[in-house]
């Protein structure tokens, strides 16, 4: 069986430089690190975690609490955070809320709080006072990746700002009726950002003197069919903005949808713009702005990660960029 010993010949340096490199833990130059990593790959060694814990004090395993696993964005972040964890031979262990009507209580009162992991990662979620107190009372490092909660540091985008940023990007084509497709998502998403999507909107059309008229807040509860419903009921009320701004890309897939059903063209008739960056924005060629939750994920763990080992001493909320991405859905009206 091949042991840390045989790492370190292969790789040239002591079993303790192994141990730190395959931990993940700092003061270990990144070309030594990937060779130590090249040779255990090499010769098949797997470090063992339960000998790890023992002489560090830790479970070597980190937790990620999801709303749900059938959103691609849960699924992106979980991505970056298993491969930033495998990276530092830490083990990943999921606690996934199942969406609307999922028992939190399971996850908060039996589960994270049998102090199973060394720190926690949230995606999207908010938490009440009783919620943040128990996660207190672990002791855990924690960080929220998504939209801010208050008391939690958090790694996401400015979605004010960006949700601002799209439908300045439709009023500079000379658009001046912009619907806003948005809503609350009832699989758990933190409120904050659904809400400053739709300020961010609000902004934009009141900074540039333009109306906000009640009857162009559609709700589609991110998702795709529920959005392509409402754009259905504005349509055939007879109504027909020149451009919808929706707050993901899953509502402005569904708008675009409503809308070819309605004979419309994308964009000679409407004009259509989302957030996020989703896989399918290609397919559907929707202009929007891109997010990179797979890389929040993994900028996450880095931080949670040198917290554990004291490279970082204060951890601190992060703002992470997005791109314009222009796929031509967006023109100016006719």
């Amino acid at each position: 069986m091949t042991g840390i010993d045989d790492v370190a010949r292969a790789s040239g340096v002591s079993t303790a430089t192994v141990s730190r490199a395959l931990r993940g833990l700092p003061n270990v130059a990144p070309t030594t690190r990937e060779a130590v990593r090249r040779a255990a790959d090499d010769l098949g060694y797997v470090p063992s975690s339960s000998a790890a814990g023992l002489a560090s004090g830790r479970t070597l395993a980190m937790g990620a609490v999801v709303p749900s696993v059938s959103r691609w964005f849960y699924t992106a972040v979980l991505e970056g955070i298993d491969r930033e964890l495998r990276a530092a031979s830490y083990d990943l262990i999921l606690f996934n809320l199942g969406g609307r009507g999922g028992d939190r209580s399971r996850v908060f009162h039996r589960s994270i709080l049998r102090k199973r992991t060394d720190a926690l990662v949230a995606l999207c979620l908010d938490f009440s006072a009783e919620e943040r107190r128990q996660l207190a009372s672990t002791g855990h490092p924690t960080m929220v990746v998504g939209g801010p909660v208050r008391g939690i540091r958090h790694i996401g985008i400015d979605d004010r700002g960006v949700a601002e940023a799209a439908t300045r990007h439709l009023i500079e084509l000379g658009h001046t009726d912009i619907a806003f497709l948005g809503g609350d998502d009832e699989e758990g998403l933190n409120h904050v950002v659904p809400q400053a999507r739709e300020a961010g909107w609000r902004r934009a059309m009141t900074s540039a003197g333009l109306p906000v008229r009640a009857d162009r807040v559609l709700h589609g509860r991110f998702d795709t069919e529920t959005s392509r419903r409402s754009v259905d009921a504005m349509l055939d009320g007879g109504a027909r903005p020149t451009a919808v701004f929706a707050g993901s890309d899953e509502m402005a897939m569904g708008g675009m949808l409503s809308l070819w059903a309605h004979g419309l063209r994308v964009p000679h008739d409407v004009s259509v713009i989302g957030i996020d960056g989703h896989p399918l924005s290609p397919v559907f060629s929707l202009s929007t702005f891109e997010q990179d939750p797979a890389a929040q994920g993994a900028a996450a763990v880095r931080m949670l990660l040198e917290e554990l080992t004291g490279s970082r001493t204060r951890l601190r909320s992060e703002r992470y960029p997005v791109r314009f991405v222009d796929r031509g859905s967006t023109a100016p009206p006719r």
